[in-house]
């Protein structure tokens, strides 16, 4: 069936209904392009139609581009793949701007037919683009939907005309929220924006309106003599300050290595400065282009395709039927099991929130009360939504209450006693069938698991802190962690809409494994006397949210402490130490345990706002003459996760480099922009990663030694998704 279908009634109006059949949501696909043009062809050229109504045969209108696409236009072109984006990209602006023309005469700009979009839900991507080439958009009034152009999350922008269009409609600075970044609003809030109307039924709204439309009415604005860009095009005198702040806006914000938002920007600017048609040609030029740079494939690869893979279950134990939890029971009620309890309650689970005593869970269930309120203050949620939310969470002291659970999340004290205990407690209440999970960081799963009478029933569900707004979530297999245990854990994180991975059991699995020779980095280059705003300056300016010591204010110093003394206490004689612990260990006994007391490697002022980097620092570790080039410090901070990345696939705690790449973003925020440690090292190339590693030993020590499968791979020049990727695994 096509994904595009015509019909007519006998008031002369057309209906293009776009219903992809095998897709829970409509996605534009070549085939899709091609029957659409067709079908605008035929409404065009038939004189007994009036006007046409473009609208979905689903409750949302489109998710966006079916991103093979773009890759078939590359191929198309064989050895000239820029050449087949461009000329693909050019095919689109065709059909739309035939669209936004619908047969007007080009000297009077009149007799055309009029082109309503009816949008009954959710449009994103190319789901806007495409009415925003029609002369009037209806949406539903639909407070579940959302409308946007989001493609700037994963490394592009809006490629079919979107730019220019919203940038010539709003003017650029009532455009970049949308376009920068990639907001997406609710129907009323896109209201005179994205949208023009909100209807309980837009079909019907189109259909009058199309019928009633003038010539006027289907004129765009930018084909119409002596058109103006609002806010002034940039060399109008708002205009060029506009353009002057949108660039240092996007400086600041990018920190120049995402090349999505620089290209954007320019095809703005340049577009701004010519006529229509022109502009969409330069858009064109720089959809290419960005499309063409390997960080864009990496972002959609990783961002996009890798993170759906995941959500769907790409990795979840086959012919294991649904796992889905009905009952909860969260074990401490601190603020990891107060942010679990929340998010499971959000989905719709019923939560029993557990703590010592019925003060302490109440204080648990009075965070998800503290959140609702801000909700219903914000408009994003009603007081019935907020009462129904909490009448989820059942907290209390009593054990008893969790009978009927099947689901068991411990987020007790990190003390592998306190959890051990507190398993032997819950096993002899909850049903033989029920999953018993340890939220821990650090403490390896298997030896835990030796507390449960049920050791393949047993797992890891790591979260990540604060709960409701992290993405990721680790899930840990112990030795002897069953097939079920992981489908449960796997369906319980999609009910909660967060992405999973899987890894096997290790010190400090994989998240922490990697993010801790970061920190530790960072730390040891304030000890050898590198200033400290280099450090954090070069982290950001490489596209790490966070420089080393902000994270490690941010994290606790103390917690740091603590990890590095129960390691040394594991590790005995092989534990590396190095000048981090002990500058560690010295702003804890100072006093100075990060953002939570205002005072770590940071100054903070009363209100806990940071202030600049602390003073003391440099009269403990005075700064050496000659600093490092900025480069040198940015393979240091990145070198040292990647290497542990690699370690983990070798070693089998990663069994999926997509997991990999997914979880380096989503878990710490390794530099977005490459699309994560393995997609990184596949853009440098192995020969050279090597060599770096050969030299950064050669300097600094054996943590940066070249791991010996990274070593084969520069051998053979490989590359990671060459061998490790889905493509090579089905090949396999």
């Amino acid at each position: 069936m096509a994904d595009f279908t015509l019909s007519k009634d006998a008031d002369g109006v057309a209906t293009i209904t776009w219903d992809v059949t095998d897709k829970s949501m409509n996605v534009m696909s070549f085939e899709g392009l091609e029957t659409l043009n067709d079908l605008i062809d035929d409404v065009l050229a038939d004189d007994a139609v009036k006007g046409v109504v473009i609208t979905s045969g689903k409750d949302t209108f489109a998710g966006g581009m079916d991103l093979n696409l773009l890759a078939k236009m590359k191929a198309d072109a064989g050895d000239d793949p820029a050449r087949g984006l461009f000329e693909g990209t050019m095919k689109m602006h065709g059909l739309l701007r035939k669209i936004e023309r619908a047969g007007m005469d080009p000297k009077t700009n009149k007799g055309g037919k009029p082109i309503a979009a009816a949008l009954p839900g959710t449009a994103a991507g190319i789901g806007l683009e495409l009415p925003l080439a029609t002369h009037r958009i209806f949406m539903a009034n639909n407070p579940k939907a959302k409308v946007g152009l989001p493609e700037i999350m994963v490394g592009i922008f809006p490629g079919a005309g979107g730019t220019t269009r919203l940038a010539r409609k709003l003017g650029a600075m009532e455009a970049s929220p949308f376009l920068l970044e990639g907001r997406m609003v609710s129907p009323d809030k896109a209201k005179g924006k994205l949208v023009d109307e909100v209807v309980d039924d837009p079909v019907a709204a189109a259909r009058e309106w199309v019928l009633n439309a003038t010539d006027a009415d289907i004129l765009k604005p930018w084909d119409a003599k002596g058109y103006k860009m609002p806010g002034g095009a940039p060399y109008h005198p708002a205009g060029f300050m506009t353009f002057v702040g949108a660039a240092a806006m996007v400086h600041g914000k990018t920190q120049g290595v995402y090349p999505a938002a620089k290209a954007l920007l320019s095809a703005v600017y340049e577009g701004a400065l010519v006529p229509f048609d022109t502009a969409l040609k330069i858009e064109a030029r720089w959809f290419t282009n960005v499309l063409m740079n390997p960080s864009s494939g990496a972002m959609i690869r990783s961002l996009f395709l890798n993170k759906e893979a995941l959500e769907k279950g790409a990795v979840r134990p086959a012919g294991v039927p649904d796992q889905r939890v009905q009952k909860l029971g969260v074990l401490g009620a601190g603020l990891m099991g107060a942010g679990i309890a929340l998010v499971s309650a959000q989905a719709g689970i019923d939560v029993v929130l557990i703590d010592r005593d019925q003060e302490a869970a109440d204080k648990g269930k009075a965070y998800a009360a503290k959140y609702v309120e801000g909700g219903i203050k914000r408009r994003k949620t009603t007081q019935e939504k907020g009462d129904a939310l909490l009448a989820r969470i059942n907290a209390t002291s009593d054990l008893q209450a969790l009978a009927g659970c099947d689901l068991i999340i411990e987020a007790v004290f990190e003390d592998p006693a306190v959890k051990a205990e507190i398993t032997a407690k819950v096993e002899a209440i909850i049903p033989d069938t029920c999953i018993f999970a340890s939220n821990t960081s650090t403490l390896p799963i298997s030896e835990l698991a030796k507390a449960s009478g049920n050791q393949d029933q047993f797992i890891g569900i790591h979260f990540f802190s604060p709960v409701e707004k992290m993405a990721l979530v680790e899930i840990i297999k112990g030795a002897n962690t069953g097939d079920r245990a992981v489908a449960k854990a796997l369906d319980y994180v999609r009910q909660i809409r967060k992405t999973p991975i899987v890894v096997n059991d290790a010190r400090f699995f994989y998240a922490n494994r990697c993010i801790i020779p970061y920190v530790n980095e960072g730390a040891r280059m304030v000890t050898e006397g590198i200033e400290p705003a280099l450090i954090e300056n070069a982290a950001k300016l490489v596209g790490m949210p966070l420089g080393p010591l902000q994270l490690t204010d941010e994290t606790a110093i103390d917690l740091g402490a603590k990890i590095a003394r129960a390691t040394m206490a594991a590790m005995g004689d092989a534990y590396p130490k190095s000048g981090a612990d002990d500058l560690i260990f010295w702003l804890e006994a100072e006093g100075r345990l990060g953002r939570k007391a205002n005072a770590g490697f940071y100054a903070y002022d009363d209100k806990g706002k940071r202030v600049g980097l602390w003073d003391g620092l440099n009269d403990k570790y005075p700064a050496m003459d000659d600093q490092p080039e900025v480069t040198e410090v940015q393979h240091r901070l990145l070198f040292s996760q990647v290497l542990e990345a690699v370690r983990a696939l070798e070693e089998g705690v990663l069994m999926d480099i997509r997991e990999g790449d997914v979880g380096a973003i989503l878990g710490w925020g390794f530099a977005p922009w490459s699309g994560g440690p393995f997609s990184w090292l596949d853009i440098i190339g192995a020969p050279y990663a090597a060599e770096r590693c050969d030299q950064l030993e050669a300097t600094y020590g054996e943590r940066f030694k070249c791991p010996a499968l990274l070593r084969e791979m520069a051998d053979k020049n490989q590359t990671f998704y060459g061998r490790f990727g889905p493509e090579a695994s089905a090949a396999a």
